[in-house]
């Protein structure tokens, strides 16, 4: 698995209108928390099925990609964060050392 770089509204779009499950990573690039949090995730990513789209983006280069997602998604800006969505609706929202590969693998089927 690889990140994909989240770096537009119309990836963001994408993601809302789509049918299949991403994940998107909130990470600052300048926060050892959000290290730690994306390196532990990164640890235990085999527990995330193939077919999700892990989408990462750095909010530092892209805060008002991160404003949109806070918007559309209806969730409380963090960082980090994790959201989980599908169906164009956000299905699971974490933050900082609660962030977990496998949690978010159980959601799925959840």
């Amino acid at each position: 698995m690889k990140w994909i770089s989240l770096e537009s509204n119309e990836q963001l779009q994408t993601i809302k209108s789509s049918a299949d499950a991403s994940v998107i990573f909130k990470h600052s690039t300048r926060c050892s928390i959000s290290m730690m949090a994306k390196r532990k995730f990164e640890l235990d990513w085999e527990a995330i099925p193939e077919n999700i789209n892990l989408y990462f983006l750095d909010l530092i280069k892209h805060r008002e990609i991160s404003n949109a997602i806070a918007d559309i998604f209806q969730v409380q800006h963090q960082s980090p964060q994790l959201l989980l969505i599908k169906n164009g609706e956000c299905i699971y929202e974490t933050s900082h050392g609660e962030i977990s590969a496998e949690e978010t693998a159980e959601q799925l089927t959840a």
